[in-house]
């Protein structure tokens, strides 16, 4: 039986060596019943959420918040780089690092009484649109609007 080996240094980083054996690793935390988390043989992450058994878990793989008025400016992220404004209400998310494919999915939303809809995806970007609910479904500059990126 192979084992997980845990090393540190001062700097308080923690390196885990797996064991040079093929298949499936697992870590299984301390006052956990069964394994709490495991990477399958194919390389997927997988989780017991306290459901009693490991299933696929899909992560957010980018997410942005940001003011699309004015000078485009976001105020917090991951995996996303910048914010292109293509047009009014109009927005792409560009990754910082691409995704494997444009098979994702993504929600958007914005302020008070407006939906976000999906314009196109690719590797590099996900488009939204935002568009008003009370005034003839017009786009508009919302100063408030959010995206997640799953995969």
């Amino acid at each position: 039986m192979s084992s997980i080996v845990l090393t540190g240094d001062t700097s308080g980083t923690v390196t885990v060596s797996a064991p040079a054996v093929a298949g499936t690793r697992t870590i299984t935390l301390p006052a956990a019943t069964g394994t709490a988390i495991l990477e399958d043989g194919s390389n997927n992450l997988q989780m017991n959420s306290g459901f009693g058994s490991s299933a696929t878990a899909y992560g957010v793989r980018a997410w942005v918040n940001f003011d699309g008025t004015g000078t485009v400016a976001i105020r917090d992220s991951g995996n996303v780089s910048s914010i292109t404004d293509h047009n009014t209400g109009e927005y792409s998310a560009n990754f910082t690092t691409a995704m494997p494919d444009a098979n994702y999915s993504f929600v958007a939303q914005s302020k008070n009484n407006s939906y976000c809809g999906a314009f196109s995806t690719t590797t590099t970007a996900a488009r939204v649109t935002v568009r008003s609910a009370s005034v003839s479904n017009a786009t508009f500059d919302s100063n408030l609007v959010y995206i997640a990126i799953v995969r």
